[in-house]
């Protein structure tokens, strides 16, 4: 199972290198705006000194990690036997599990989502269009502190996490792929007039036929034939 899924990270690379070039330009779509631009970047750097220079915000984090986990187990249906939050680790017992309930913190930026959610939905109701700097500041604030987190947890120690999802190859392109995915929709959900991802997704799917086209079209050319 776990060559399959090395095999399976292996051919989303096409997938994973235009993802990366659409959400980059959502980004410079989004920042192309001055004030969100600093309002963004303001609350990404303000969060990154206050980590390396005086907390690290270590107990939030596992608190966010821990029921991120618990809430996948959740909606693949598994049963949840335990949960603890410690001020450096945690865990969720659980009766069973996948690699998306195992990978979903790593991905799944809890406070950012509840920034962008606490903005659209009580735009419904109160136009919060003059506030919009202060939730672009709180978003890149939590941004920040997911990033900076989940690069910690990865790297910092051995991870037992990405061995149990289907090895280190497959968990980290799918953590990558993912973050790139949810930070569209995300952006999308702040600056609806602006992000197209519809266009974005139609040229992510196109690039990756074409270049798997011209892999296969090599493939079958230079190797198959020439036997």
């Amino acid at each position: 199972m776990k060559f399959l899924k090395f095999l399976f990270a292996l051919v989303l690379l096409p997938t994973l290198f235009f993802t990366l070039a659409e959400t980059g330009r959502i980004l410079l779509a989004v920042l192309g705006h001055v004030g969100a631009a600093v309002s963004f970047i303001t609350g990404a750097l303000i969060y990154a000194g206050i980590h390396y220079g005086y907390y690290n915000f270590s107990r939030p984090y596992v608190f966010m990690h821990e029921m991120t986990h618990a809430l996948a187990a959740l909606l693949c249906g598994c049963r949840i036997k335990d949960v603890s939050v410690g001020e450096e680790s945690g865990y969720v017992k659980m009766d069973r599990c996948n690699a998306f309930v195992v990978l979903a913190p790593y991905f799944v930026p809890g406070y950012v989502i509840l920034t962008v959610l606490a903005y659209v939905i009580g735009d419904l109701f109160v136009d919060l269009t003059p506030y919009r700097q202060v939730f672009l500041f709180l978003t890149g604030f939590f941004t920040s502190f997911h990033f900076i987190q989940t690069f910690k947890t990865l790297f910092e120690a051995d991870q037992p996490d990405l061995k149990l999802a289907g090895g280190k190859v497959f968990s980290v392109i799918m953590i990558v792929l993912c973050n790139l995915i949810v930070l569209a929709l995300l952006l999308k959900g702040l600056f609806p007039e602006t992000v197209a991802l519809g266009a974005a997704a139609r040229r992510v799917f196109w690039g990756t036929v074409n270049v798997w086209r011209i892999l296969v079209n090599y493939i079958v050319d230079h190797i198959v034939n020439a036997a």
